[in-house]
């Protein structure tokens, strides 16, 4: 696998509490194929918006607030190569990752290179938004067909749903 030491960041947003439990530092990564309708987000999807960024700035971001880390966008998934190396050296600081993306779970579990992410990924929170299953009264997801999936516990075999704990 092609390994990369730089990401296209469109930002990240330190003290964020939508994007999982906590506090937490959000990186939107630049790029998104699913382009769903009533996205957000859709400047996001430009694979060429933001700016590239190194793993050892992007550190040094995650550091000075001391938040744990979501990974959002556009799509991280698509910039796996590097991804997984960014979340390993997180997890070594210490910090806890929760990463959304469009694709499905099992889609994801197609991908070869996805095991060396998901061993430092809290939680996924998987699947295309879909305007027509919007629910404002979810926690940390935006339509009714999103799942946020515990990922320690999904890999022994079946999907494991997260379950909060406050």
């Amino acid at each position: 696998m092609r390994q990369d030491t730089t990401l296209r960041v469109l930002d990240i947003i330190p003290g964020t509490s939508v994007d999982g439990p906590g506090l937490r530092t959000s990186i939107y990564f630049a790029g998104c194929a699913h382009k769903c309708p009533g996205c957000h987000n859709p400047q996001s999807w430009d694979f060429t918006a933001g700016r590239e960024m190194s793993i050892e700035e992007i550190i040094r971001e995650v550091d000075r607030h001391g938040f744990n880390v979501t990974f959002s966008g556009g799509d991280p998934i698509y910039q796996l190569a590097s991804l997984a190396p960014l979340a390993e050296a997180i997890r070594e600081k210490g910090y806890t990752i929760w990463c959304y993306t469009g694709f499905r779970y099992e889609e994801l579990m197609s991908m070869p290179e996805i095991y060396r992410l998901l061993q430092h990924i809290e939680v996924v929170v998987d699947g295309p938004f879909v305007e027509s299953r919007k629910d404002l009264t979810l926690l940390f997801r935006g339509s009714a067909n999103q799942r946020a999936i515990d990922v320690a516990a999904s890999m022994k075999g079946d999907i494991h749903l997260w379950q909060p704990s406050f």
